[in-house]
């Protein structure tokens, strides 16, 4: 198995199925390194290369021997993660298919334990590939927070938060995306 296809792997059992390869998630989401290993039949090599050069940065090593995902669980996890005032502008990249439904309900966390934001416009694009034409909401993430919603940012650098009301929400124009 090469290693993008272990990486995609590694997410599935550390995000959201630990429990069928007889894993239990810390809190903070931790696994042992060793436990990994043996459940899921990876090398110690692999896991510090995919660790390593993992563009989203997905996954952290603790120094304990440890393994986590830095966040995107649908399983029931608690990661610690610290309330921080946000930017003033975060961005949600999503497919075109999706605009009517989050104009009318709000961007929700689905079945992950948060609604996923990035700092910059290329990385929601990214986002917003996999899902189709990819459509890019601008998100008043500063509104929120002084109006009482929480944000957290993972060791990777995306931002979280619980729910965001569609009057929080902008469109970016193609014209700014240049």
């Amino acid at each position: 198995m090469d290693l993008n296809k272990k990486s995609k792997f590694l997410s599935y059992v550390l995000r959201h199925k630990p429990d069928e390869f007889g894993l239990t998630l810390s809190d903070g989401g931790w696994v042992s390194v060793n436990a990994l290993m043996k459940a899921c039949n990876f090398t110690k090599q692999e896991l510090e290369t995919i660790v390593a050069t993992d563009e989203k940065k997905r996954y952290s090593f603790d120094g304990n021997g440890n393994i986590r995902a830095n966040q995107g669980h649908s399983t029931d996890v608690d990661m610690k993660f610290v309330e921080q005032y946000p930017p003033e502008i975060l961005y949600h990249g999503t497919g075109s298919k999706n605009q009517d439904l989050i104009f009318n309900e709000g961007i929700k966390k689905m079945s992950r334990q948060h609604v996923h934001l990035s700092i910059d416009v290329e990385t929601a694009v990214k986002v917003g590939k996999r899902h189709g034409k990819p459509l890019i909401f601008i998100v008043k993430a500063q509104s929120m927070y002084n109006d009482g919603y929480k944000f957290y940012c993972a060791d990777n650098g995306v931002w979280l938060t619980d729910y965001i009301d569609s009057r929080y929400l902008g469109v970016l124009s193609w014209s700014q995306k240049k």
